[in-house]
């Protein structure tokens, strides 16, 4: 990393303004036998202006000496000499100006040298200081902490990082370049509650943070695999319920669990609801797996996909999968009305659940739902699933708050579906 001459001319007010002792200052020079400090060339006019434009630091009569070598070393690029100089101006230093003048030496000398730790020195006494606008210090600042975790100077880039945030707290952007810094040094859970907190912080505040900043902090945390991954996915669909961050939510989920077959096929289900199967395969995994029972819902699945000419009808696969599913579900919708009035009479719940998922997967939600409705309660019913697909099913039908309610009373291992089928449930329009 390298700052341009108009970049830090904003830092270094110190080194282009003329260092006079308190006493020469009431006088109006540098006082009797006092050496003339050696200056820096001012900015041009196409450089940006000092940071404290008209501010004359006053030196400490003690550290004046060792600062006007200082700058003398760090104009002529002396490099072999600044380091003893520089260490010499630090010890003699007693007050905010002399930190400030060489904080702003130092600052200069790092970015002849493209030395990103001797700029974090600078900065850093600048800022100690107390004699710069914080607005002054930000840009530099922020380049400092940037190029500390390009060296993996991790620790020393969290430092930066939260300083600059309690220099400017209302900067959105700070935690979340916090956050990933904190996952780059080894930090994950530490990182991950930055983050998620960065994105909590601006919706609690009434913003709705931007759709590439959700998709960021998705990917960082996806890409550390990290488990909150799926929490972050479903805010982003919350906020930005499109087919492609569906997409990727869904997909996210399934690639960081072990989803049993049975959970499989209600995460597909809802791919298909949002409109975010796309690939052959999508299709394919979808209606194979829902073939042997709800062939019906397989025909359903695979029509909407040559429809969207997502998949293609002359391919053997499609078309061997399209017979049978087709093949299988002749008359299997007009018996479901019998099959339940049977199923009910009985008070089996397997067989009640079996025609309820059947009428889901034609499309009869309210039908599905009144089934969901009769089984729970009754024993040796998995109250989890049979809520979930109630919920499901008032979800696909329009009530929201039915669905809501039936969604919020999933538990165990069909709670983080439930989570997504929520958020369906919430946002669809």
């Amino acid at each position: 990393m390298r700052l341009t001459p108009a970049a830090f001319a904003l830092m270094l007010a110190g080194s282009s303004i003329a260092i006079a002792t308190p006493a020469a200052a009431q006088m109006g020079g540098y006082g009797a036998g006092a050496p003339a400090p050696q200056t820096a060339p001012r900015p041009s006019k196409d450089e940006a202006k000092p940071a404290a434009e008209g501010y004359q630091p006053k030196l400490s009569p003690g550290a004046l000496k060792a600062i006007q070598e200082l700058q003398t070393a760090v104009n002529a690029k002396d490099t072999a000499n600044i380091p003893a100089k520089l260490a010499e101006a630090k010890a003699k230093a007693k007050n905010k100006d002399d930190k400030y003048v060489i904080g702003s030496l130092t600052l200069r000398a790092a970015a002849d040298q493209n030395d990103p730790n001797l700029m974090a020195e600078g900065i850093q006494a600048m800022d100690s200081s107390g004699a710069v606008p914080a607005d002054k210090i930000l840009p530099v600042y922020l380049s400092v902490a940037k190029a500390q975790a390009d060296l993996k100077a991790f620790d020393k880039s969290i430092a930066s990082y939260q300083r600059l945030q309690q220099i400017d707290p209302n900067n959105p952007d700070l935690p979340i370049l916090l956050g990933e810094v904190q996952i780059k040094a080894g930090r994950p859970a530490e990182g991950l509650a930055t983050l998620n907190k960065a994105l909590n912080d601006r919706i609690a505040a009434g913003q709705k943070p931007d759709e590439k900043v959700y998709r960021h902090v998705l990917a960082v945390a996806h890409n550390n695999k990290l488990a909150g991954a799926g929490e972050i996915s479903r805010k982003l669909v919350t906020a930005y319920p499109t087919s492609k961050n569906w997409r990727d939510a869904l997909g996210i989920y399934q690639s960081t669990s072990q989803l049993p077959k049975e959970q499989l096929v209600d995460v597909m289900r809802l791919a298909f609801a949002t409109n975010s199967l796309v690939s052959e395969n999508d299709y394919f995994r979808l209606a194979d797996v829902v073939l042997t029972k709800y062939p019906g819902e397989a025909k359903a699945v695979l029509d909407a996909g040559f429809a969207a000419k997502h998949i293609d009808r002359s391919k053997a696969t499609f078309s061997q999968l399209y017979t049978i599913a087709s093949t299988k579900s002749q008359g299997d919708r007009a018996s479901l009305a019998a099959s339940a009035k049977t199923a009910l009479a009985s008070g089996d719940p397997r067989k009640i659940m079996t025609i309820a998922d059947a009428y889901y997967g034609y499309g009869d939600y309210a039908e599905a739902a009144n089934l969901y409705k009769a089984v729970l309660g009754k024993p040796g019913v998995d109250k989890d699933l049979a809520n979930l697909r109630l919920g499901m099913s008032l979800a696909r039908a329009g009530d929201k708050a039915g669905a809501t309610a039936a969604l919020n009373a999933v538990g165990g291992e069909q709670a983080e579906p439930a989570k997504f089928w929520l958020v369906y449930a919430q946002t669809k329009a």
